[in-house]
């Protein structure tokens, strides 16, 4: 039995992976058609998508967007974090799993409520306001993993600092985020992740000028189904890739 747990977690990870490898070959067939294996190898679907004023903008939405997300769901979750970690209150818990909901609730019905206000307020296609609205779906991610990274930091070492006249915002510059620093990116680093693979909300969210590039290319897949669909996506599988190589980097760093 145990011989055999390696094996069949060998395959069921062969099957996660198997869809994304294939996604990725596509995006380097030389063909005019998408098809299995490609009949040739080529980086011109990757010079379309680059070289498309329509798949640029997607690109730069996304990256604006994720930017936003990113800086205020790592601002507000570290300070969520700390407060939880540190302070003494009632109904802590409770708090946190309110602070969690939008990890359980299905998406869409989020998405929704969002493009209510949204068309209210008359936000619908702003990239500051889209970016906000991801923050808060990304949030939960960025707790959970600062509640991790600051609970390893010494209360010994901020008392001392307090101790010795530091106020309470130069103990959290000098002692706390520096302690905190490779927790900090981590979650950064997932914040942006979160946002920059996003569906679901962008597709209520946005419009023609702001669409995100999973937008784009579900839009693109309605439409047609074109070689530079594939490139796009094996850009973005990329990207993740980077993206969680880099957490790996910085979590060794953290355990070192």
């Amino acid at each position: 039995m145990r011989a055999a747990l390696p094996l069949f977690v060998g395959c069921a990870c062969l099957l996660l992976i198997l869809p994304i490898g294939i996604v990725v070959v596509l995006g380097f067939s030389g063909g005019t058609l998408l098809r299995f294996p490609p009949t040739s190898l080529s980086l011109r679907w990757f010079a379309a998508f680059l070289g498309d004023p329509a798949w640029r903008a997607a690109l730069w939405s996304s990256l604006a967007i994720g930017g936003v997300a990113c800086f205020v769901a790592t601002g507000v979750g570290f300070l969520a974090a700390y407060a939880l970690v540190r302070g003494a209150f009632p109904a802590k818990r409770l708090i946190l799993a309110v602070a969690l909901l939008p990890i359980v609730s299905p998406t869409v019905v989020t998405a929704i409520a969002m493009y209510y206000a949204s068309a209210r307020l008359g936000l619908v296609g702003s990239v500051v306001w889209v970016g906000l609205c991801h923050a808060v779906i990304a949030f939960p991610v960025v707790l959970l993993i600062l509640l991790s990274a600051l609970q390893a930091v010494d209360l010994r070492l901020e008392q001392a600092a307090l101790g010795l006249g530091a106020s309470r915002a130069r103990t959290l510059r000098t002692i706390v985020v520096p302690l905190a620093a490779p927790g900090l990116a981590s979650a950064a680093l997932f914040a942006f992740l979160t946002s920059f693979d996003e569906l679901i909300i962008s597709l209520f969210l946005t419009n023609a000028a702001t669409q995100t590039l999973p937008v784009r290319i579900w839009n693109s897949l309605h439409m047609q189904v074109e070689p530079t669909v594939a490139a796009v996506s094996a850009f973005l599988i990329g990207v993740t890739g980077v993206i969680l190589a880099a957490d790996a980097l910085l979590r060794r760093r953290r355990a070192t």
